[in-house]
């Protein structure tokens, strides 16, 4: 790799992660597209390239928030183990179900499209009620993580990029929610990295990650994770939550247009 690409990929990481894990994103959801399109890394092999990128990344936003005592709630336990099985699955199905790259657009236009209107909607217009309302249920985050494990094994985001969002919207606070997607998607990251690294040693193919560029935009990643999240703190979240919410429509928007000519 030569070594413009890999500056390229440490600054895209960095600004990335500063922007993304205040509110409990790896940034790998929008690091997905430019890795595609930018740094034209193949498919399938992009998925386990993102979250090579995650595992890299994960730890500066996690010593942070492990720092702030922020990582010994329930939800931790509850994300991890429900996610972990669910990324397994994903990797499965992205290899052996979904290996051509217009499916893969779609795919990406499908996830990014409501989650980004939803959590648009879900900030400029919150549900106005005397009583806060309760979070849900242990049983139904663990089913919800399991179903984003899945997804996130398909799409290379570890699953905590779509848990934040959601579990926000149902009245859990960005402060606890944030530690615990993100605790999600590191392990969840590592094991489907590791899946996929196994998958490509029997299965011909694009499968393996690109090492070099997933551990550039991992060490930019690591660097402005820490950042991100110490400065958590003093960024509103209404503006990081709309702005979140932009990008996934946006370019969920121009993957939909690319997948459908």
């Amino acid at each position: 790799m030569e070594w413009e690409l890999g500056v390229a990929g440490l600054v895209v990481g960095l600004l990335t992660a500063v922007v993304t894990a205040p509110v409990g994103v790896s940034g790998a959801v929008f690091l997905l597209p430019v890795q595609l399109s930018v740094f034209a890394v193949p498919s399938p092999a992009v998925t386990p390239t993102n979250l090579l990128y995650n595992v890299v990344a994960g730890p500066g936003a996690l010593l942070r928030y492990r720092r702030d005592g922020a990582l010994t709630g329930p939800l931790v336990r509850l994300l991890v183990w429900g996610s972990l099985p669910g990324v397994v699955l994903g990797a499965i199905i992205r290899v052996f179900a979904l290996p051509g790259p217009r499916v893969f657009r779609l795919l990406i236009a499908a996830l990014m499209l409501p989650l980004g209107a939803w959590l648009i909607v879900r900030t400029l217009r919150p549900a106005h009620s005397s009583a806060p309302r309760p979070g849900p249920a242990p049983r139904t985050v663990v089913s919800m993580a399991l179903a984003v494990g899945v997804v996130g094994g398909v799409y290379g985001i570890g699953g905590g990029s779509i848990l934040g969002p959601v579990l926000v919207g149902r009245g859990v606070p960005v402060s606890t929610v944030a530690p615990a997607a993100l605790a999600s998607t590191f392990a969840t990251s590592v094991v489907g990295a590791c899946t996929y690294a196994l998958l490509s040693v029997t299965h011909s193919g694009n499968i393996a990650p690109d090492w070099p560029l997933g551990l550039a935009c991992g060490l930019g990643g690591l660097i402005g994770g820490y950042l991100g999240a110490r400065l958590q703190p003093r960024m509103p979240d209404t503006f990081l939550r709309v702005l979140l919410g932009s990008l996934a429509v946006g370019l969920g928007t121009l993957y939909a247009v690319e997948g459908l000519l």
